[in-house]
């Protein structure tokens, strides 16, 4: 199966869609969840199940392989293979990891970032540990840096080409700007990632953390922004950020407004809020029912339509759902 097919398969029923809707992203006055954004179904189907004795959730990324089939990472280091029924392989990294973003690389090995120190690792398919990545000390979290526990390494992409890696902190670094976060890139020598330029980008607020960012075939970025408030829910939007005439900030301390400084352009395209409803249900406040974690996303498409994959982290709750969402997205 092409790559290029891959969410219009898995996605035809949605792993057996429980909610649908006729939204169109480039037809105005239709059900769609902005101009740019239309969803398209939404699936529980994963939802407090278990595959071998492995509890199907916590899901943190996506992925889509070399091969068109779509691999789900879960904090807990599982990597499971889904198809349109669900998973049918499971692999557990070793360590004592808090995986978060995902990347299949050209020959299949599996990158994979965890917010423990933070980290990026290749594991090979078999979750053999290949290589470290080096990280930026500033980017480790204190006292050995200056991040915040549990708010480094989320998102993380391979750029078209492949020569290009990036990640994408969720949380500003002490002494940054509040919802002002870097977006670390690894540049290929050799056949090895060494590390490259760093971007910042500006979330639409403190309270605003970038859970996963993927590249579109263009070079720009989409970025998904998260958020959660007690007795309200989550905050989940869609953005378009563009690094290409940035200023690298690996070399600036302080991201604080300093002139001189150029942040990624930046183009929201949706709050999912917005999104109709399509029948959904929540076990806590939202602000839709359709809500949920929203951790992991992959892309696939063309460089005006993109079709997306969205899946949320239930962290093992019982008020929470592991949900898969389809939309699609206009770029331009």
């Amino acid at each position: 199966m092409r790559t290029r097919t891959v969410l219009a398969a898995l996605a035809a029923a949605t792993l057996a869609a429980t909610g649908t809707a006729k939204a169109d992203a480039n037809a105005p006055g239709t059900k769609a969840c902005s101009a740019s954004v239309a969803i398209d179904s939404f699936s529980d189907a994963l939802d407090k199940t278990t595959y071998d004795g492995t509890y199907v959730g916590n899901l943190s990324a996506l992925a889509v392989d070399r091969d068109g089939s779509l691999t789900a990472l879960s904090d807990r280091s599982t990597l499971f293979r889904l198809d349109a029924k669900g998973p049918t392989a499971a692999v557990t990294l070793p360590g004592d990891l808090d995986s978060e973003g995902l990347a299949i690389d050209r020959d299949g090995s599996r990158l994979v970032t965890s917010e423990t120190e933070p980290s990026v690792r290749r594991y090979s398919r078999a979750g053999k540990l290949l290589e470290r990545l080096p990280v930026p000390p500033d980017l480790r979290v204190a006292p050995a840096g200056r991040a915040t526990a549990n708010q480094t390494f989320e998102g993380l992409t391979l750029l078209p080409g492949g020569h290009t890696l990036l990640a994408a902190m969720e949380y500003a670094l002490a002494g940054d700007t509040p919802g002002t976060v870097r977006f670390q890139t690894w540049t290929r020598d050799h056949g090895r990632f060494r590390l490259g330029a760093q971007y910042a980008y500006r979330t639409g607020g403190p309270s605003l953390g970038v859970p996963e960012v993927q590249a579109t075939p263009d070079g720009r970025l989409l970025v998904l922004e998260r958020g959660f408030e007690a007795g309200v829910g989550n905050t989940v939007r869609l953005s378009l950020a563009d690094p290409r005439h940035a200023t690298d900030t690996s070399r600036v301390e302080h991201l604080t407004g300093q002139p001189g400084v150029r942040p990624m352009s930046k183009t929201p395209l949706a709050d999912l809020a917005d999104c109709p409803t399509l029948g959904a249900t929540a076990r806590q406040p939202q602000p839709n029912p359709l809500l949920d974690n929203i951790e992991g996303m992959a892309v696939t498409g063309g460089a005006r339509t993109l079709k997306v994959l969205l899946v949320s982290d239930d962290n093992q709750n019982p008020a929470q759902t592991t949900r898969l969402y389809r939309l699609r997205v206009r770029t331009s």
